[in-house]
């Protein structure tokens, strides 16, 4: 059975496809049913949209990395920490850093 939630961010997105936090939303609520590879695309929409959106890097580098996708994955762990540096995200400064220790 499709999860409400899902369905219901994606005709947000579809009414408005630069909607920053339903992009956000529904690529989070796929990586919770295990569908990495479409969270990304989500995940990967909502950084275009909204490139100051550090939270959205990470969640993007862990769907990644899910979907054996590590090159990519450790290009947005790079901007993703930059850019959570420049907001001062601390938690998820932390969390990109311990992924890429497991990069290298």
């Amino acid at each position: 059975m499709a999860n409400p939630r899902i369905e219901q961010l994606k005709k947000l997105v579809q009414m408005d496809p630069n909607d920053d936090v339903a992009l956000f939303g529904l690529g989070k609520f796929l990586m919770e049913e295990g569908s990495f590879a479409e969270a990304a695309q989500y995940l990967e929409q909502c950084v275009k949209v909204k490139p100051d959106y550090s939270a959205a890097y990470l969640a993007l580098a862990e769907s990644l990395l899910k979907i054996d996708k590590k090159d990519r994955a450790t290009e947005v762990c790079q901007q993703g920490h930059a850019v959570s540096l420049k907001k001062g995200d601390l938690q998820v400064t932390k969390k990109i850093e311990a992924i890429q220790a497991t990069l290298r």
